[in-house]
């Protein structure tokens, strides 16, 4: 028989849907990603912080300064840690005090900055303690929190305080200067204030700005009032710059006053329900002459909110709101991204997109493997990260019957393919951030570490897995689909009806490699057989050729690291393969 000395070849991604022996791709994998539709493993990750107080259900990273700042939400409240912009060196927890905030195991936060819109400099730090955790349409409202930037404390958003004169029997408060936040539906509470008032009404009456309340003052002075929006919502934050728009129950979308975060009654503001369900996510998205434009999801559509002031008879309309689909769905609250411009989320029952137009993502390798082995009960905890250095996006979930996420399935955007982490012990996170200012990924752990804390790992940190002064190497690996489909024997379609084994004699390995790796031959005698591994082949890099004597009727090839400071990037391995037996394999 002829030996034939032929390339090692498959199309990139993993096969976890359908049959290994019908593959085109590899049929299984931990912890390795495709790079020029080759094999290559992830990165390693280190340990940065090992002090959280609880399981972060929310972050945002910024920089500033010089300086990087991480903030974690957990069911406790918010700590910030602060950083270089390089390695992620730098000191943390430090606690922000937050008025408002009731401890709840159910909170999922969301979080965006408000950019400065008066030249000052300051910007803020908003968030939204949703109490959704367990329950995506949970109506429960809570209030949006805001605080200076890197300061140390939020309180409710839309409160203010302001000096008014009032007269003990009259129901006017009068201010010396005009004072635009203050409208009808405010709150007021302060000296001489029965408790329930609002402000009816504003006017200014002979060049004194007054306001109307509900109630008689019942003293008689100047004093320092504080005031009151009542902002409190079910689903989120989002800054539409200089907006900052609120959204949740029954379709309520609602923004401040232009740059003013107290102001929530001035012409520019607004309040819509523009779907009978909740809205659970907002991000910006790019308008054009439009701007500031952005996208609303709300369990079962679409939303697009772009500034358009027109006029209307004698009102001013400022927004206006179409609906892109009514025939969406959405995962989870976190599971949204945008990758240069388009925006990826995970839907209920399949993978979409917004680029103009809604469309499924097309997913034929783990489709099936996300979405059956989801635990749904666990829905909301399912979030979105990407690492573009390398074109993935990573939807992370709980598989099985896991309670927090253990694994991902990762989309390259550049191969256009799908593959997963394997369950591999990187994939135990439970929320994370990306920057472009700062180029590695921060991702939490749940699990708790040996000081009882949680654990913020900073990732494509090397090839290790490193905590405190403990190294250790990170499994991966990668199996080729039946290699009989390359060479025209068993599982190809010139070869479907020969009964012919495949022998392989050598394999030349060809790998940018760091430490040794192994080379198990498998396969199947049929394709619903149990696979038979050979023993491990161990080569380093400077190993030049493997030589063996296996044979499989369906025959598949596995390719592993386990070694510290272990790596790989795959390049054209050579197979010395031919015929082998014309047999059956002994079974039925």
């Amino acid at each position: 028989m002829t030996q034939k000395v032929v390339n090692l070849k498959f199309a990139p991604g993993i096969q976890r849907d359908g049959t290994r022996f019908a593959s085109p791709s590899c049929v299984d994998g931990k912890w390795v990603r495709f790079q020029y539709g080759r094999p290559r493993k992830m990165g390693g990750y280190r340990g940065s912080f090992l002090d959280a107080s609880g399981v972060s259900r929310g972050m945002i990273m910024q920089s500033q300064n010089g300086l990087n700042y991480i903030i974690s939400g957990y069911s406790g409240g918010i700590e910030q840690w602060t950083t270089d912009n390089d390695d992620g060196v730098g000191f943390g927890p430090t606690p922000i005090s937050l008025t408002g905030y009731t401890t709840s195991a159910d909170t999922l936060w969301q979080f965006d900055i408000g950019y400065d819109a008066y030249g000052t400099g300051q910007n803020n730090l908003i968030a939204h303690p949703g109490q959704n955790l367990n329950d995506i349409s949970s109506t429960t409202n809570t209030r949006p929190l805001i605080g200076q930037f890197t300061g140390g404390s939020m309180a409710p958003v839309g409160v203010f305080t302001a000096n008014g004169t009032i007269t003990s029997g009259t129901n006017t408060m009068t201010f010396a200067t005009t004072i635009a936040a203050i409208g009808a539906g405010v709150s007021v509470t302060g000296t001489g204030i029965p408790a329930n008032t609002t402000v009816v009404s504003v006017a200014t009456v002979a060049s004194v700005w007054t306001a109307t309340l509900s109630n008689n003052a019942t003293s008689t002075g100047t004093y320092t009032f504080t005031f009151d929006n009542n902002i409190s919502v079910s689903g989120g934050v989002v800054m539409l710059y200089p907006y900052l728009f609120v959204y949740g129950n029954y379709g309520l979308i609602q923004n401040c006053s232009a740059g003013n975060f107290n102001n929530w009654t001035s012409a520019d503001a607004n309040a819509n329900n523009i779907s009978s369900t909740k809205v659970i996510k907002g991000l910006p998205v790019r308008g054009g002459t439009t701007s500031p434009s952005g996208l609303f999801w709300t369990l079962d559509s679409l939303i697009r909110v772009t500034y358009s002031p027109q006029t209307v008879g004698s009102a001013t309309l400022y927004w206006r709101y179409d609906i892109v689909s009514s025939q969406s769905s959405i995962m989870s609250s976190s599971c949204v991204i945008e990758y240069d411009g388009i925006f990826y989320w995970a839907g209920t029952d399949r993978f979409l997109m917004y680029n103009g137009v809604v469309a499924e993502v097309p997913n034929t390798q783990n489709f099936n493997y996300f979405f059956d082995n989801l635990n749904y009960v666990q829905r909301q905890k399912v979030w979105v990260s990407k690492v573009p250095r390398w074109g993935e996006i990573w939807w992370f979930f709980p598989s099985g019957s896991s309670t927090e996420c253990n694994d991902a399935v990762v989309f390259n955007v550049r191969e256009k393919c799908w593959y997963d982490a394997g369950q591999a012990l990187g994939a135990r996170r439970s929320s994370g951030v990306f920057s472009e200012i700062f180029r590695k990924p921060i991702w939490a752990g749940w699990e708790q570490n040996n000081s009882g804390k949680y654990t913020l790992w900073q990732h494509e940190k090397g090839t290790n897995m490193i905590y405190t002064n403990n190294v250790d190497a990170i499994e991966s690996y990668f199996e080729t689909n039946v290699i009989g489909q390359s060479i025209g024997l068993v599982g190809s379609a010139q070869g479907a009806g020969d009964n012919l084994w495949t022998r392989i004699e050598r394999v030349e390995p060809d790998f940018v490699q760091s430490g040794d790796m192994t080379l198990i031959v498998t396969g199947n005698g049929y394709a619903d057989d149990i696979p038979q591994p050979s023993d491990p082949y161990t080569f380093s890099p400077s190993t030049l050729k493997i030589d063996m004597k296996e044979q499989r009727r369906e025959m598949r090839l596995r390719f592993s690291s386990n070694t510290q400071n272990g790596d790989y990037f795959m390049g054209r391995v050579l197979l010395s393969v031919e015929t082998g037996d014309v047999r059956g394999t002994g079974n039925p």
